[in-house]
């Protein structure tokens, strides 16, 4: 745990006591802060008191006697509206910040110089995160991960020297960090999600403007910018950053679809990662042809984004085309992220069958669709996210049959009509047996299977996680399945 010794001698607020909220109260307690945590859920104050964390019921509290409230980021701090600790808190005169603050404010006090590379995107981060750091454990660094993965921030091993931490931050936490600066800042892509936290719900635009410039904050602080530039947004974003004339931060870009910019760059081109913005120059530093865990285009530009933030926090050091090759082969993939949850022998070949639960908007959905030209039986659906699946149409081609679940059926059937064969089966155990039917009677060598939503899961799962794993289970009851680990 990192003791969070800036509020010593204080009294804090912390609302939100979830596995960051409870880590949260322990660090700010070891480290000499007199706490006041609380939450509405009776769940949550149950964990928090077996954890022995205080609480105090804040809304009969006296906020003057406070200095801080610390915000759990899944709590809304301005959209749809302030919540009620937020409003307290502002009426106080205090600020509002979340544990990645408390983190940035504990290494600026201890140990300045560690290496933090912080990564965000609306798609692609847990997987740049996650590989990242296995790529700076393969070359032997000594690395911690948390964040919005895993571990909570402040539930992470102490600083130490030489020491790298590894975190993917949520907009969320964004918001609530002002002293955010980390060594390396990643900026995946921006596309709209999450908007009725960032806007009116009557002014999407200014919402995905709102959302943008928050994503931004994390590479504009960076002491090193890495930028995917494969949409407008982000393209902005590295141009706005490299007219800067005081201490500009490098900028580089990994386009899979727009030209490449001449600038510190990789480049990926045809699965392979190119030192170089010209994807004619020999410069491979690796080759993810035959990788299950990275197929894809969007995984070619997470494994180049993961490349360079594991160059700038390690220093260059060793080799890198020799470990960076040995760590992109042995990465094992994220759970519910393109993730092979088995194989099932057919005629002429075998069906496979990928768990890309953590799929919840249409774009995530899209980058999933791109890596197979066709024979994909998609199961859709579930709690729909704005826009639906129209930005998908480009695809549909390549899509055998949908098979729709959940509340987003209907709207999805309407989209697919007179494009896209489909049936609605309601539930994801039919819509699996559907698929799992129609793959087997296919004549393609390899059709997929693919629980790729396009949805949240809130309908009919409690968490996509929840989603993903009873789809895993579901694919390995089918009899002749094996097993198919990451992927």
């Amino acid at each position: 745990m990192i003791r969070v010794t800036t509020f010593a001698g204080k009294t804090v607020a912390v609302f939100g006591l979830g596995s960051s909220g409870n880590a949260t109260a322990r660090a700010l307690i070891d480290g000499g802060a007199t706490v006041a945590a609380w939450d509405d859920g009776e769940a949550g104050r149950a964990s928090a008191k077996q954890a022995g964390v205080p609480l105090v019921d804040l809304h009969t509290a006296d906020w003057s006697a406070f200095s801080a409230l610390i915000l759990a980021p899944g709590v809304p701090l301005t959209h749809p509206e302030p919540h009620w600790t937020v409003q307290k808190a502002q009426a106080a005169g205090l600020e509002v910040i979340g544990d990645v603050e408390l983190f940035f404010r504990q290494r600026a006090a201890d140990m300045p110089d560690i290496r933090v590379v912080a990564i965000t995107g609306t798609n692609g981060k847990s997987t740049t995160t996650a590989l990242t750091t296995h790529i700076l454990r393969t070359c032997g660094a000594d690395v911690e991960m948390g964040g919005n993965i895993g571990v909570p921030v402040l539930a992470l091993a102490p600083f130490v020297e030489g020491r790298i931490y590894v975190l993917e931050l949520s907009s969320f936490q964004i918001d609530l960090t002002p002293s955010l600066k980390p060594t390396v800042g990643v900026l995946l892509n921006i596309t709209p999600d999450h908007l009725d936290r960032h806007g009116a719900a009557d002014d999407p635009a200014g919402a995905l403007a709102s959302y943008a410039a928050i994503k931004e904050r994390l590479v504009a602080s960076a002491d090193h910018a890495v930028i995917a530039v494969d949409d407008d947004w982000c393209i902005a974003v590295a141009d706005r950053l490299a007219r800067r004339v005081c201490d500009p931060p490098r900028i580089w870009g990994t386009p899979v679809s727009a030209e490449p910019i001449p600038s510190p760059s990789l480049f990926v081109h045809e699965g392979r990662i190119i030192d170089s913005p010209l994807p004619d120059i020999e410069a491979v530093l690796a080759d993810l042809a035959g990788i299950p865990t990275l197929r894809g285009r969007h995984n070619a530009q997470n494994a180049a984004a993961a490349t360079m933030a594991a160059k700038y926090a390690n220093g260059f050091v060793g080799d890198v085309e020799k470990w960076l090759q040995q760590a992109l082969s042995t990465y094992p993939g994220l759970p519910h992220r393109m993730e092979q949850a088995g194989t099932l022998a057919k005629a002429g070949g075998k069906i496979l069958f990928i768990n890309d639960s953590k799929a919840t908007n249409a774009d995530s959905t899209e980058k999933a669709l791109a890596t197979w030209d066709k024979d994909i039986f998609v199961i859709l659906g579930g709690k729909p996210k704005e826009g639906g699946i129209t930005t998908i149409a480009p695809y549909f081609q390549r899509i055998a049959k949908a098979y729709l679940i959940g509340a987003a059926a209907d709207e999805f059937a309407a989209t697919l009509e007179g494009k896209v064969a489909y049936e609605v089966s309601g539930t994801l155990d039919l819509a699996l047996a559907a698929a799992t039917r129609d793959a087997r009677a296919s004549a393609g060598a390899e059709p997929v299977v693919l629980l790729s939503p396009a949805c949240a899961s809130y309908d009919q799962f409690r968490s996509f996680e929840h989603r993903g794993d009873a789809f895993r289970q579901m694919v390995q009851a089918i009899p002749g399945v094996t097993s198919g680990g990451m992927g």
